[in-house]
Parts: C-alpha cells; structure tokens; sequence
C-alpha cells in the first residue's frame, strides 16, 4: 500500500479554520504561532474570527491555508506510514514541500505571504479573469482557447475530466467563454479572484517570487513532490525552486499529478489542511482509491486506519 499527500489551494479558506485544532493539538499551536511570528501580525486571529474580506485576501488566504496545512500536518505525522509523494494544488505545492523538507515551515509562510502580494500587484497592474468551463474535453478547451483573438485566455487549471479552468484578460475570457459555450460546454462559471492566476499575466508576479526564493535554503526532498506544471515527480532542489516559479504563469497539471501518483502504485490519499475540494476532485481523478480530509479534529477521530497504515 502507498499513501500520498495532497495540499489545499486558495479558496478553501474559511473563518474559524484551524482554531478548534489549535486548542486541542499543542502542536497545531505552535505552528500558528510560528506563522504569527514570522509574518509579525496576528495571522491566527485574522484566521479564526475574520473579517472574511480580509482572510480571503491573496496575501493572507495563502498563508493561511499554508499555516493551516503544516498544522494539521504537525499532528499527524506521527500517525502515519512511508509517504510516497506528496502534491498541492497551485499554493499548496509549496504546503507539500514544508511536508517533503525542501524548505522550512517559516522560509515558507514569508515566500507564499510575497507570492500573494505580487499576484495580488500583478492582477492590479494587469486585470484579468478566470472561469470553470465544465463539459468539455482538456483538448477542447485547448481549441476554444487557441481560437481567442480579443485578448488572452489559456487554460490554467487542469482539475479532472470534464473540469478545466481558463485564465487571461478580461476581454479574452469573455470570448472564451462564449466559444466554450458554442462548442457544447455544459456550463462556464466565472470565478471571483483578483487575477489571471496562472497565465502569462503573471509573469511579473513570477519574476518576484524567483528573486525571493534565490534567497532561501532550499533542500532536496525527503520523497518526491509532484509538480504542478509538469505532473512528475520532483527529487531535487535545483528543479523544485524552478517549478514552483514557473507554476505562477503555467497551467495546474492536477489531473496529470493523481495519474502519475496512481501510475506509481499511490492507492490512498489524506488532504491536509482546509477544506475538501483535492478529495472532492479524486471522486474522478482516482477513483475507488480512499481520500480522507483532515482540517480539524473531529477529521482525525475519522480518520480510516485503512489510509493511514503503513
């Protein structure tokens, strides 16, 4: 048997995430207030009571999923087996290399709380959009995208069959969605973020966190993490530091990481942090195999022996 981690992205935030698990995991504790400390204002409260405007801003909401994750992290590790690899989705690809060891929990919290601030700047300088076209096929999305000439509009979440995700400016999704529409999507929804995440409109953003992450300790991982812009295993330091840059401005291969996870004999999965939207998306990407989310503590009492045994 192999078990696999997966890592929320942004939106799964909520008020209140994680504050039960703190008062009642000594070791959730400590992480929060680490990730205080570190980003020196009060991330934890900010967490637990809101307001939700200002928690589900990019700057925060990142670090505070990723808090959240290396909390719930924190309290289970001694309750699992070998893991084989770990993945995140978009921000949690660096929540999965706090778990791997690449980099430290707090050289983490300050390059995701920069990544935020410089999509957030990015999505201010250049404005853009994303939506979820559902119904259609990857390479059908692909085509609708190719066909857009009003502005840019390229697929920037890979997420399960029939479920993809477009990004550009907002005169290039708007006409692709149209072409979506016309090609017998079932339905297109356009998402509320503050930019074009994931797509050439980030590259400034990209250049940002490639300048702050030259300066961080990076190792190479204790077990592979699976790449969001490619879909394979990453070993090394030197190809994790370029990876998670490069992500910024490409698509989240997420489908294409369950497969290669599957491919290589993964038969479980915990999702580690906020929320349930990997486990949701696994119902498709890997199905029969147990997913089971872990964000607070009425999870770990639920939490199958069948996917946590070595």
């Amino acid at each position: 048997m192999s078990l696999a981690l997966l890592f929320p992205g942004q939106g799964s935030q909520h008020v209140g995430m994680g504050r039960a698990l703190a008062e009642s995991e000594p070791a959730a504790a400590e992480v929060f207030g680490t990730a205080d400390r570190v980003l020196n204002f009060p991330l934890s409260r900010l967490m637990w009571s809101g307001p939700e405007e200002e928690l589900t801003e990019t700057r925060n909401a990142q670090p505070a999923i990723l808090a959240h994750s290396a909390a719930v992290l924190s309290v289970i590790r001694r309750r699992l087996g070998p893991v084989a690899f770990a993945a995140g989705h978009s921000l949690g690809e660096f929540s999965a290399h706090v778990a791997a060891g690449t980099i430290s929990l707090e050289d983490a919290l300050a390059c995701v709380r920069e990544r935020g601030e410089l999509m957030h700047r990015a999505g201010t300088e250049r404005p853009g959009t994303m939506a979820a076209v559902l119904g259609l096929a990857d390479e059908e999305v692909e085509a609708v995208c190719a066909r857009v000439d009003a502005g840019i509009c390229v697929p920037a979440n890979f997420n399960s069959s029939g479920q993809v995700v477009v990004s550009g400016d907002l005169a290039g999704v708007e006409q692709g969605l149209e072409l979506a529409t016309a090609a017998g999507a079932k339905r297109v929804v356009p998402l509320s973020v503050s930019g074009a995440f994931h797509s050439p409109l980030m590259e400034p953003a990209a250049e940002g966190l490639r300048r702050r992450l030259d300066s961080v300790d990076l190792r190479d991982p204790e077990f592979p993490v699976v790449s969001n812009a490619t879909g394979k295993p990453v070993t090394t330091a030197l190809e994790g530091r370029e990876l998670l840059v490069r992500q910024l401005t490409s698509p989240v291969r997420w489908r294409a990481s369950i497969d290669t996870m599957r491919a290589a004999g993964v038969d479980r999965f915990i999702e580690v942090g906020p929320g349930s939207v990997l486990c949701g998306l696994n119902r498709r990407n890997a199905k029969g195999a147990p997913c089971a989310s872990v964000g607070e503590p009425a999870d770990l009492e639920r939490l199958p022996d069948r996917v946590v045994a070595s």
